[in-house]
């Protein structure tokens, strides 16, 4: 399915977009770390936790439960947040 990628994590990717597989949002980010080594843990905690800055939009929804089923044809778009003072 095709993923969009935040600008800081492009580095992994080296392009704004992606396409990546899985029955839920922890399989298609096992499947982008197989992909992109390192990419995983800029999103995900050692708890398996989507870490606090970032998002990750399932067809437009907010998901943050890994468990959540996915299908070929859902767009995943993953979101840094920004913070500033």
């Amino acid at each position: 399915m095709r993923v969009l990628i935040p600008s800081a994590l492009r580095s992994y990717t080296e392009a704004g977009e992606t396409e990546a597989s899985g029955a839920t949002l922890a399989t298609l980010l096992i499947d982008l770390e197989r992909q992109y080594p390192g990419i995983r843990f800029r999103m995900v905690d050692e708890q398996d936790q989507i870490r606090r800055h970032i998002r990750i939009f399932v067809n437009g929804e907010q998901v943050r439960d890994l468990s959540r089923l996915l299908a070929v044809t859902d767009e995943v778009i993953i979101v840094q947040a920004l913070s500033g003072g």
